[in-house]
């Protein structure tokens, strides 16, 4: 080893170089570990397990009620993030979405009958209501609540009533054992 310029080399190569191929292949390893982890957790998953994941602190059913969207054109800012009970409540959808995420996932795992179409729906309204949450969020760690705020909120909250009515629709289909748990946790 010797010095040539500003970092020391060692056969021809830069110890800068190595140190940085070193990392990179220890940071793919670990990736593909941690995805390897999650890949088996993922199918030691079941329907209980993945039910008992589901928010039991908050309730949804009051965003199924229709008078909430009519009432929405009419009432403040404050009333709006209230009535979905505020970051507590997104948090709660986010989490929410992503465990209907893997049902769906699970369900497309272990049945031949489940709809592509309800699937794909599905995958999508979590994704778009993790999104719309995470943008809610955001914003009002920046500022109080205001209207703009309000929109994703209930755009992410109307997704969610979506999402769950779909979930349904697909534990009947598979799993009609299931719905009332599911309908209790939500």
């Amino acid at each position: 080893m010797h010095v040539s310029g500003q970092f020391p080399v060692y056969k021809g190569q830069s110890m800068l170089l190595i140190a940085l191929q070193t990392t990179a292949i220890m940071a793919v390893a670990a990736y593909l570990h941690s995805w390897g982890v999650r890949a088996r957790r993922r199918n030691s998953q079941t329907w209980g397990s993945l039910l008992a994941r589901l928010r039991p602190d908050w309730n949804s059913r009051e965003l199924n009620d229709p008078s909430l969207w009519a009432e929405a054109h009419k009432a403040t800012p404050e009333q709006k993030w209230q009535r979905i009970e505020g970051a507590r409540g997104l948090v709660a959808m986010y989490q929410n979405a992503s465990v209907m995420l893997e049902m769906a996932d699970y369900a497309a795992r272990n049945s031949d009958t489940i709809d592509p179409e309800l699937l794909a729906s599905l995958r999508s309204d979590a994704m778009q209501i993790r999104v719309s949450v995470m943008v809610a969020l955001t914003r009002y760690a920046f500022c109080q609540v205001n209207e703009t705020i309000c929109v994703n909120a209930l755009r992410a909250a109307s997704m969610y009533t979506d999402m769950t009515t779909r979930m349904t629709a697909l534990l009947q289909q598979n799993a009609a054992g299931m719905v009332p748990n599911f309908v209790a946790a939500m």
